[in-house]
């Protein structure tokens, strides 16, 4: 015999107290025994490594630019809003926050690549 969920009309086993699906519980009364929360801890380190490679990666054209006339290197500077937009798709507010950050800083230096390979 199976136990179907009231909140999201799962069929599990019969000796299941939660919901696979969902987490309700099937029985009145049942409460989970340990209660774990997941906080993620930010790395720094990862972080200002993260900085370095957006930095690296959507300015790189237009250092190269500085240097060199009529370098068509900018068109690889688009490799620097990888990460940023990696981190704005997470759920973590905090890696969220520095994913705008970095896609602020991407974008300018993008442009500015663009700038000098045009001009």
């Amino acid at each position: 015999m199976t136990r179907i969920c009231s909140n999201c009309e799962f069929e599990n086993q019969d000796d299941y107290d939660f919901c696979a699906k969902c987490g309700n519980p099937l029985v009145g009364g049942v409460r989970p025994n340990n209660l774990m929360l997941y906080q993620p801890r930010l790395n720094k380190k990862a972080i200002i490594l993260s900085y370095i490679v957006t930095i690296f990666l959507s300015w790189s054209g237009f250092v190269v630019a500085l240097f060199t006339k009529h370098s068509s290197v900018g068109i690889f500077t688009f490799f620097g809003f990888f990460l940023p937009f990696y981190l704005v798709q997470s759920p973590v507010r905090e890696l969220k926050k520095h994913g705008y950050i970095q896609l602020i800083i991407s974008v300018i230096g993008v442009g500015l690549s663009f700038y000098m390979m045009l001009h």
